[in-house]
């Protein structure tokens, strides 16, 4: 379906508005997860992050199948209809939940975002014939029901839960799916001509019933490997070696150049790796500094430490039309690009140098956090947002798939390592720190990741006139 007339057609804002509300429901949930599992269900900081980090590696490590499904089984409305519904209900019974139930709640979330993630972009790819400029515009603005979906989110939800509770935080996020369901029922008639190939078809019940059923086997064992983090991380390492092992297996059945695009492509991927660890920082061991060591108060307003993540989103609306104003004017290449990022990721934690050195009481400004966050998500404009386009435009075409899914294994794998890192800002079970010792463990390690991505961002810069020219497309 192409789009010459109208730029943007009226089925694209359909598919926005369910996306907007879909992350608006999972960042607000996202922004307080780590605090509520210590304040609400009594688990230690440690422990919170571990869940954290194996929930982030689940949540990206299935999106795959959810496409999968929409492609082929069901269809891509169906299926992200049906994900956005299990969503909603995680979200309510969240808001409800206990000890007992807290994990099926959380898994409920994983197998939602699963069956929901991949199949909005799917579907506006549809409404677009090849190499309409109209589509390039349309991803921009899908993008952009992201991050607003996640600015509002992260600036309300925290306030609920301060004001009102855990509960209605939850709740919250429920009625945001609500509403999104409600207005993509009600215009769902705007897609009648907009499908995938599974969709074309009438909804067989036999296939709509083993989705289900295999959405409810998935939600139980989700549940258990989330409240067993250990086993989890055992089950992550062995499928990311598997998925990478393959990846590796395919590039070496390659010859020539297009061997080493693959291999520079699994570098890149390793790198993207790097950054996802950092990426998974702000709400857990960044958020728990904030709890612990600054008192945040702003116009005699008592910041709560889950709200500093407002900055993550807030960062990217302001700075991407500023970064696509530079674009046109300033040449540079992906990979210059990603090099840049990365070295502001490295700058956004080695700024805890100075906190930490000139500080005799433990407590720091809260004007720290934002500076962090600008380096930090400016980072993450200039390296997720190209990541996957620099890996795919390495890759055969034929190769596309297993490139997206290798792509989100680095995110899957960065999950339980990241808990781990954050872990270690925690003292050992029953031993007290001070303030000021807590600051120096939580700053030593910031500092210490700082270091490493800089460490990878001068290996980048100095291999930046070689990786230029492996990525440059043939001439023929």
């Amino acid at each position: 379906m192409s789009s010459k007339k109208v730029l943007l057609p009226r089925p694209f804002w359909v598919v926005w508005a369910i996306e907007f509300w879909e992350r608006f429901g999972y960042y607000g949930m996202q922004t307080i997860i780590a605090l509520y599992f210590t304040q609400q269900m009594g688990y230690s900081a440690k422990h919170s992050m571990e869940i954290c980090g194996v929930f982030v590696a689940f949540t990206y490590g299935f999106i795959w199948l959810g496409g999968k499904i929409g492609d082929e089984v069901l269809g891509a409305k169906r299926t992200l209809f049906l994900g956005a519904v299990i969503l909603m209900c995680s979200y309510a019974s969240l808001g409800a939940a206990t000890k007992a139930t807290v994990f099926y709640s959380l898994a409920g979330v994983v197998v939602g975002n699963a069956l929901f993630k991949a199949n909005p972009s799917s579907l506006i790819s549809k409404l677009f014939a090849k190499g309409d400029p109209g589509l390039d515009a349309a991803m921009t603005m899908y993008y952009m029901a992201i991050n607003v979906g996640s600015l509002c989110a992260t600036a309300f939800t925290p306030l609920i839960a301060q004001n009102l509770g855990w509960n209605w935080a939850f709740y919250v996020c429920a009625i945001g799916l609500f509403a999104g369901l409600v207005n993509y029922l009600l215009l769902r008639h705007w897609l009648r001509d907009v499908a995938t190939e599974a969709g074309k078809s009438s909804l067989s019940w036999a296939r709509f019933s083993w989705v289900l059923i295999g959405s409810a086997v998935s939600l139980v064992v989700v549940a258990q490997l989330l409240n067993h983090p250990m086993v989890a991380n055992i089950l992550v390492y062995l499928v990311v070696a598997g998925g990478l092992g393959y990846f590796l297996k395919v590039a070496f059945t390659l010859h020539g150049k297009a061997r080493l695009r693959m291999l520079v492509a699994a570098l890149l991927v390793i790198e993207g790796f790097i950054f996802f660890v950092l990426y998974i920082q702000p709400t857990t061991s960044l958020m728990f500094l904030a709890k612990g060591n600054i008192h945040g108060v702003l116009f005699g307003w008592h910041i709560p430490p889950t709200q500093y993540y407002f900055l993550n989103p807030l960062v990217i609306v302001t700075m991407s039309p500023i970064l696509a104003w530079i674009y046109h004017r300033v040449y540079a290449t992906h990979i210059t690009k990603f090099c840049i990022g990365m070295t502001l990721c490295s700058v956004a934690f080695l700024l805890f140098w100075f906190p930490a050195h000139y500080n005799d009481h433990g407590y720091i400004s809260m004007w720290w956090m934002p500076l962090t966050y600008f380096f930090q998500s400016t980072g993450e404009l200039l390296i997720s947002g190209l990541g996957l386009a620099m890996v795919a435009e390495l890759c055969p075409r034929q190769y596309s798939g297993l490139v997206m899914g290798i792509w989100f294994l680095a995110l899957m794998l960065a999950g339980p390592v990241a808990g781990w890192i954050g872990g270690l800002t925690q003292p050992p079970a029953h031993h007290h720190l001070t303030t000021l010792q807590s600051l120096h463990i939580y700053t030593g390690i910031f500092i210490d990741l700082g270091w490493v991505v800089l460490a990878v961002s001068v290996l980048m810069w100095l291999s930046r006139p070689w990786l230029n020219r492996v990525i440059a497309k043939d001439e023929e």
